[in-house]
């Protein structure tokens, strides 16, 4: 069964795009896979690129990394794609993106002391935040949020989480992640009043149990 990570993963592939060759984002970096900005050669060169051949040399993605780096940008990925471009496989892709998921994390952990214990889809919600705007910007840029996620106000959290930037399909799919935790919530604060109404009242009529 899907954990929340892999549907952070699907999720995040089909928002922010795959593409398994390098390429020029808007700002002119190249770029790889789930939006990765390469630096440097180097750090292109630490990925674990394939030619048709098997895996690609050192000097096969340098090559390609500097080809790509000497062309315009603002053009569609398709356009930087040569016969010879070394790529990523998905696997690959797959576990670059989880490793940048677990750092983030990380980082909310930090911030929501609470977070292992969210639902799921709070979870799924404030990675595709997290790696929409930054760890930073998401728990700087939203505090109103972060406390509703504290208190479980999901309700609330769901009408705070809108950004600018990503398309209304985004921020309408991350919206539902905090509505979907509504009704168990309510469901789980009705079971808990019932229980306590029984308690009560077993504690007042220890005959009737």
């Amino acid at each position: 069964m899907p954990t929340y990570l892999d549907r952070s993963i699907a999720q995040l592939k089909l928002f922010e795009g795959c593409v398994p060759w390098m390429y020029l984002d808007t700002a002119g970096k190249v770029t790889v896979g789930v939006g990765f900005m390469l630096p440097t050669a180097a750090a292109a060169c630490a990925l674990a690129f394939t030619t048709p051949h098997g895996a690609a040399t050192p000097e096969e993605i340098a090559g390609d990394f500097n080809r790509v780096l000497a062309l315009p940008r603002g053009k569609l990925s398709a356009f930087y794609r040569s016969p010879t471009s070394p790529e990523l496989p998905q696997p690959v892709i797959d576990s670059e993106l989880l490793s940048v998921l677990t750092g983030f994390e990380s980082t909310l952990r930090a911030q929501l002391p609470g977070y292992d214990s969210l639902p799921d889809p709070i979870k799924v919600a404030l990675l595709d935040m997290a790696y929409n705007l930054g760890p930073a910007g998401l728990i700087d840029g939203y505090p109103h949020l972060i406390h509703e996620v504290e208190i479980g106000a999901w309700a609330q959290a769901a009408n705070t989480c809108q950004r600018r930037g990503p398309s209304p399909a985004r921020n309408a799919w991350t919206q539902q992640q905090f509505l979907s935790a509504v009704v168990p919530a309510i469901q789980a604060e009705a079971e808990s009043w019932l229980d306590r109404l029984k308690e009560s009242f077993r504690a007042r009529f220890p005959t009737n149990r």
